[in-house]
């Protein structure tokens, strides 16, 4: 059965100056995959996503996105993206913004999804009335997993995700992304090690800018013998 390829690195090479940050990348993400990138701070998680979205110039290298190049606008006509640092504009409430992010990504704003997608991550309605200036860390990642939740995009690129969310935040999200199950592609980093056993079909372990290892979290327990994922991320790293 041929697999349809969503995302493509292929050779890629990202350096600041006279550092290495990414180094000989090569890994394909398939169509209705969960994939999960994992890797310590520092590691170039973060550099691979802005490369990914043509937010910094690559070195060498090529990435395609739905088999186009990824400098292309068309690549990310179906993707939608929630940055690490995810700060919405202050000045709008919660409603605003999502209005706005509606029109961006070409659908109708509804309130009825709007409601749904709230109770799905725990966000109560009444704060989308609120300025974003008045909301925690966690109030504004639930406003930008909504934004992305509720774009109908086939491809969902999120950097940490679960960044800033409290257990009961992180369970209703996993809930809900079971729910989204080969009607999507996901590609997410994250530090999350449960996140990815709970979530993932594959994983990638990025280390000092190479992938250290590539395949199913199974597979890595196997390759590292470990009795659990933790202890197989140690090893690879250490390794």
């Amino acid at each position: 059965m041929n697999r349809i390829s969503v995302i493509k690195f292929q050779n890629v090479y990202k350096n600041y100056q006279s550092q290495s940050v990414l180094n000989h990348i090569n890994l394909e993400i398939y169509e209705g995959e969960f994939f999960g990138l994992v890797g310590v701070n520092g590691a170039g998680k973060t550099t691979l996503m802005k490369v990914l979205l043509d937010f910094c110039d690559l070195s060498t290298g090529q990435i395609e996105i739905l088999n186009i190049h990824h400098t292309h606008p068309q690549s990310r006509v179906q993707l939608a993206f929630l940055p690490e640092q995810f700060i919405p504009p202050y000045f709008l409430s919660g409603y605003q913004f999502l209005k706005y992010m509606a029109k961006l990504h070409g659908h109708n704003y509804s309130e009825a999804n709007i409601t749904n997608i709230c109770q799905v991550l725990n966000l109560p309605i009444n704060a989308l009335k609120q300025p974003i200036r008045d909301y925690s860390k966690g109030m504004a990642q639930k406003l930008g997993l909504a934004a992305c939740f509720l774009s109908d995009k086939k491809l969902l690129v999120l950097d940490e995700p679960m960044s800033g969310l409290d257990p009961k935040a992180r369970a209703y999200i996993k809930k809900y992304l079971a729910t989204l199950k080969h009607k999507i592609t996901l590609f997410f980093s994250t530090h999350l090690l449960a996140d990815v056993e709970t979530l993932c079909d594959r994983m990638a372990i990025l280390h000092e800018g190479k992938l250290k290892f590539i395949g199913t979290p199974n597979e890595c327990c196997q390759m590292f013998a470990a009795d659990d994922l933790e202890q197989a991320y140690l090893r690879c790293i250490d390794a």
